[in-house]
């Protein structure tokens, strides 16, 4: 019989808060470097997009180790977090929540940036020639215009966050009720003897939650598009 026990569900709660948590962190900072890889002509622009995209070439276990050596409590950062804000990352849902977004991000720059690049650079300066402000032309005409794009990133990064494993559990291990995710969850249901009935509800729910999301995108999606005039 399909019925989840209370840690199943423990652990879709937390796997829904720590990639809504997530996608909404990085949401702003991706759209920013964004609009920066495709609008701007800057030295070093090739560094700065590489840098972007690591997370995704790099082993999952090694940007969550890099992660524990800069955010831990022994950390630079993670340091400096505690001491002045007392937040504190690695083991916690907060570090996982931040783990997700770092390997998140490059998917959700890439689909923003797509689709900024498709905004005809021409309407924005129609604009300014108007005596918009760059800044409020670029709120008006461009980000509205790449709308579509900035939900397709968000869902991205939402999916990457559901299913991340690798950089989480280096970073904040698998502690039940504070960083077991769904994947650990089923990680950790595999490693137990009589776990494969567990593994298996967990990942249809993961399955099913995944499609509802990319669902719910297309949904939003084709509204923005009817919305800004681009057609169903």
């Amino acid at each position: 019989m399909f019925e989840l026990s209370p840690d199943d569900w423990t652990a879709l709660r937390l796997s829904v808060k720590v990639a809504l948590v997530a996608t909404l962190a990085a949401l702003p900072l991706a759209i920013a470097v964004a609009t920066l890889l495709a609008r701007a002509r800057f030295p070093g622009k090739t560094l700065v997009d590489a840098l972007v995209h690591l997370p995704l070439v790099m082993p999952p276990v090694v940007t969550g180790y890099l992660l524990l050596l800069a955010f831990g409590r022994r950390g630079p950062v993670g340091e400096w977090l505690e001491s002045t804000f007392g937040l504190v990352l690695s083991f916690r849902w907060t570090g996982a929540a931040l783990a997700c977004a770092v390997m998140g991000f490059p998917l959700m720059v890439r689909a923003i940036r797509l689709s900024i690049e498709s905004v005809d650079a021409r309407l924005a300066a129609a604009a300014a020639t108007l005596g918009a402000p760059p800044l409020w032309s670029y709120a008006t005409v461009t980000l509205p215009l790449a709308l579509p794009g900035v939900l397709a990133g968000a869902v991205l990064c939402f999916a990457k966050a559901l299913g991340e494993f690798g950089a989480t559990i280096t970073f904040v291990s698998s502690i039940p009720g504070e960083t077991r995710t769904l994947p650990s969850a089923i990680y950790a249901a595999t490693q137990t003897p009589g776990g494969d009935a567990s593994a298996l509800r967990l990942t249809l729910v993961a399955v099913a939650v995944s499609v509802a999301a990319l669902a719910l995108s297309e949904w939003l999606a084709r509204r923005v598009r009817r919305a800004v005039g681009g057609g169903a």
